[in-house]
This record gives structure tokens, sequence and C-alpha cells, in this order.
């Protein structure tokens, strides 16, 4: 097997989703060498570089984008360059919201892969036939509408919460997961999952903040419910990014 690429995470977004997020990446290798008829040891992994940096609150940053020391970008343009010099040639970043300024780091970092969640999961949900789908997320992931263009272009529709439970899927995420009141966060994040399969009828729920799948999973009452972790599938691309040809 020839070496794989080194690659990169962009993590501290919060930290356990970052952590979190290296788990889902390690099992997505292997995966991959499972399916490709290959050994699976510990030197079949691929060199993966994690910056775990402190990263100001994003969807505050979209709230007042004009914050200056406030704003998130720097920091993760820091933390990019540090992956670079490392070698990764592809990277990985571990939080939805953040996908908001995808582009500038992309610019920045031409030589780098920078992968894109929401397009991910597009084309994945796409390639399952799935039409409409719900969408658990960040004021600023609603606001920026990440996940809408996406899914729009491929095809899909995008159903949101109405504004009490978008406000109540803040409190699950930093009240809850952030504080580490998981018991909160499971609450929060199952109510408005209900009521969005009930007021839209859908039957897959996109699970569009790293936090999100930290307190939220098929055993909160889903029943009959396809929860699709974004970060699942970012990290399965990632790791076919390691292996890709040419490594």
């Amino acid at each position: 097997m020839a070496t794989p690429h080194v690659v990169g995470i962009l993590g501290g977004m919060g930290p356990a989703a970052g952590a979190d997020f290296v788990r889902l990446f390690v099992q997505a290798c292997g995966e991959h060498l499972r399916r490709q008829g290959l050994p699976v040891s510990d030197q079949a992994y691929p060199e993966h570089w994690l910056a775990q940096v402190p990263v100001p609150d994003r969807s505050m940053a979209l709230d007042r984008p004009h914050s200056g020391g406030h704003q998130p970008l720097e920091p993760m343009l820091q933390a990019m360059g540090r992956l670079a010099a490392l070698g990764a040639t592809t990277v990985a970043v571990a939080c939805n919201t953040a996908h908001a300024w995808h582009s500038q780091l992309q610019a920045r970092f031409p030589q780098v892969e920078v992968l894109h969640v929401a397009q991910e999961v597009a084309r994945s949900l796409a390639a399952r036939g799935v039409g409409r789908v719900g969408l658990l997320a960040t004021q600023g992931t609603y606001r920026t509408g990440l996940y809408d263009q996406a899914l729009r272009e491929a095809g899909l529709q995008c159903c949101i919460p109405d504004a009490p439970g978008r406000e109540r899927l803040m409190q699950g995420i930093y009240q809850g997961v952030k504080a580490g009141n998981l018991a909160l966060a499971r609450q929060c994040f199952s109510e408005v999952a209900r009521a969005l399969a009930d007021q839209h009828g859908v039957s897959t729920l996109v699970l569009g903040c790293t936090e999100i799948p930290l307190g939220l999973d098929a055993t909160a009452g889903l029943d009959g419910m396809a929860l699709v972790d974004p970060a699942a599938l970012l990290a399965r691309a990632l790791a076919e990014k390691a292996y890709a040809a040419g490594g």
C-alpha cells in the first residue's frame, strides 16, 4: 500500500467536538482499509494532525461581523498555517458554523484542500435518494444558509425549526453540551427534532452542529428517524483523501 497523504483537522470549536472528530476519522480509516481488503494495523493509519485552538464563538461573530478581536477567522488561519507547515494536503474543519469562512480559508491556502461539510452531506443524501430533510443547527448556520444552498443544489428540500425551536437548540448547545450537561442537551435536541418531524413530516434529520450528536442519538425517543451526522461524513471524506492515489 502506498504511503497515505498527511491530513489535518481544524478543531477547538468546541474542544469536545474536535476530539470526537478524531475518533470518527480513525473509525473511517479502519472502515476504508477493510473495504479495500487491506490489513488494519497501527502502521496503516495516515499521519494526521489536530489543531485544537481556542476560536471565538462563530455564531456570535456572525451576529457582530465588525467586532475585531472577537472574530474567528484569524485564529483559524493561524491553525491552518500550522497544519500546512506539518504537510497536510487536505484539512477538515470540525465545526459546521465555521464553514461560513470556508472560502477565506481555501483562498489563503490554495495548496491545501479544505473540505466543505455541507457539500459532503448533500452528496451523500442525494446518492441515497433522500428528497427532504430537517436541519438541526446553530443560529449562525441557519443565518448563513450554509446547508440550504448545498442541499438545494443537490435537489433536496431543507426544513428548519421555528424561532423558539432554534433558541431551544442553542440552549442545548451552550447550556447543555458545552457546559457538560448532556441530560439538558438531550432534552432540548429531542424536543426540537420531534417538533420538526411532526410539522414537516421529515424522517431524516441532519445534525448540523458538531455538538448535537454528542447529546442526541437514536435512543432519544426518535423512532423511525434517520439521524445524519455531518461530522461522520466529513471524517469519511477526509479518510478517502488520505488514502487517495498518489500519496
